[in-house]
């Protein structure tokens, strides 16, 4: 179950009346590793193996869907040969963002480079909002989720997943993209319904996406991040009007 129903005052004009609302429900998943717990997240139930495979290889655990040998919910074993990070490397984590808590910030495993990867027609972006809205079920039954898109290059929606963390909704996406064997996802773009943190940008660096949309603002240090590696971030998209922190050259107005 995703959502729960609840009864609200609500205040309008004045006037107060009790009614039905509908809430996103939150749940704790904890993530076993060969039965050892490596991380403990507040999600959206749904999706979680999903969530769970995105995370792993997000954070180099695993390279490859062959590194599982089961997945079940969140327990997990690995195929012989692939290593748990050593426990200094264990990742708590809650809805809110999966870095905090650490000592340091992971670096960028690539050099600064100018990248590769399709163009984007400037006219696309202000259609994106729409079409995410458009498949957001529990959204719009809750209006209390994050959600996470990816497109390809000329704005088709293949994955959408929604979640009450933005990360988590990330997860999910590269989860689902790592069971198709589409990683990486070097023509494609992703677009998330809040704002832009450096994790989220670590997260599309680690998947090869090329272009990053967001609804919301970006942090000094994604900017940062994303002008370094080449990504393409487009954040405050409003209807017709958007910003452009990095990568401008994919964007064409043709």
């Amino acid at each position: 179950m995703r959502t729960s129903a609840v009864e609200i005052l609500r205040v309008e004009a004045g006037k107060r009346t009790y009614r039905a609302d509908c809430l996103a429900v939150e749940e704790p998943l904890t993530i076993r590793v060969s039965g050892e717990a490596l991380s403990m997240t507040m999600r959206t139930p749904g999706e979680d193996e999903e969530l769970v495979l995105g995370f792993l290889y997000g954070e180099g655990v695993i390279q490859r869907r062959a590194d599982i040998l089961q997945l079940r919910g969140g327990e997990v074993t690995l195929a012989p040969g692939v290593a748990l990070p050593p426990p200094l490397r264990r990742f708590p984590t809650h809805a809110a963002c999966g870095i905090c808590g650490r000592s340091t910030l992971p670096q960028a495993e690539e050099p600064p480079q100018r990248k590769g990867g399709p163009l984007f027609p400037q006219a696309l972006f202000p259609q994106l909002s729409a079409r995410v809205r458009a498949a957001q079920e529990v959204f719009e039954a809750t209006g209390g989720l994050h959600a996470a898109a990816l497109f390809t290059a000329d704005g088709a929606l293949l994955c959408l997943r929604e979640d009450i963390g933005r990360h988590n909704a990330l997860d999910k996406v590269i989860g689902w993209a790592l069971q198709q064997a589409l990683l990486p996802l070097t023509e494609h773009l992703l677009f998330v319904s809040g704002r832009v943190s450096y994790e989220l940008v670590q997260k599309a660096a680690r998947a090869g996406i090329p272009a990053l949309v967001a609804v919301g603002a970006p942090s000094s240090l994604a900017v940062a991040m994303c002008q370094d590696a080449d990504i393409t971030l487009v954040g405050f998209l409003r209807g017709e009007c958007f910003n452009i922190y990095a990568g401008e050259w994919r964007i064409v107005s043709v």
